[in-house]
C-alpha cells in the first residue's frame, strides 16, 4: 500500500492475525440481555406483549446532594436475592423468565442459576404462568429457550452440576437471530403453546 508520505506500509501475517483477533472480539455484537431489553420494547411498540426487565432491589443508605440536579447514590446494598430477569404478560398470560450467557461450548452450569430462581419459576409454572430460561452459549453463537417444565425435570432427575449442550440441543428451542425483534422467542412461545 503507498501513503502520500511515500512510505510503503506492508502487512505481514501476523499483523492481519492480530487485525482479525480484534476484529472478533470487539464489538461482537449486543449481550443477551441488552438484546432482550430491545426486543422487548420492539413487543411493546407493536402492541404484541408487555414485558420488562425487573430492577434490582436496593436500599440506599447514603445519598450525596451538592445539587438539586446533581444527587450522587454513595452508597447502597442488595435488600433481598431477585427472583428472574424478566416478567409480564403476554396474550393474557404471565410470563416470567431468567436470562443466561456462558462462554462453555459443552454445558451451562448451574451454578450460575440460584435456587431461589428455582423455586421462583417452579412456583410461576405451578400457577399456570410461562416460565422458562433463555441461555446462550456465546462461543457457539446459540441461543435457546427452555421451558422450566423440562428445566425442573432435569434438575430433579439428575445430581449433575450443568446442563449439556446435547439437552438443549435435544430439549429446547433454538431461537434463531432476527432484526426485529432481535430474539423473538414469542414466536416459540406461540409455536409449543398454540398461540395461546
Amino acid at each position: 500500500m503507498n501513503y502520500p508520505s511515500g512510505v510503503k506500509k506492508t502487512i505481514n501475517n501476523s499483523d492481519i492475525s492480530s487485525i482479525k483477533s480484534k476484529m472478533s472480539h470487539k464489538n461482537r455484537g449486543m449481550t443477551l440481555e441488552s438484546e432482550l431489553n430491545v426486543s422487548n420494547e420492539y413487543y411493546r411498540e407493536i402492541d404484541k406483549a408487555y414485558i420488562y426487565k425487573k430492577p434490582t432491589p436496593i436500599k440506599i443508605t447514603k445519598v450525596d446532594y451538592p445539587s438539586r440536579d446533581k444527587t450522587v447514590i454513595k452508597e447502597a446494598f442488595f435488600t433481598v436475592p431477585s427472583t428472574t430477569d424478566y416478567n409480564g404478560l403476554y396474550k393474557g398470560k404471565y410470563i416470567d423468565f431468567e436470562a443466561k450467557e456462558t462462554k462453555s461450548k459443552t454445558a451451562f452450569s448451574l451454578t450460575n442459576i440460584h435456587p431461589h430462581q428455582i423455586r421462583h419459576l417452579e412456583n410461576i409454572y405451578n400457577h399456570s404462568g410461562i416460565a422458562f430460561l433463555i441461555v446462550r452459549f456465546t462461543s457457539l453463537n446459540e441461543t435457546y429457550l427452555l421451558f422450566a417444565k423440562d428445566f425442573l425435570n432435569f434438575i430433579n432427575a439428575t445430581d449433575r452440576k450443568s446442563i449439556p449442550i446435547s439437552f438443549f440441543r435435544e430439549n429446547a428451542y433454538l431461537i434463531k437471530d432476527g432484526y426485529k425483534p432481535r430474539i423473538d422467542y414469542l414466536r416459540i412461545i406461540d409455536n409449543i403453546i398454540g398461540g395461546i
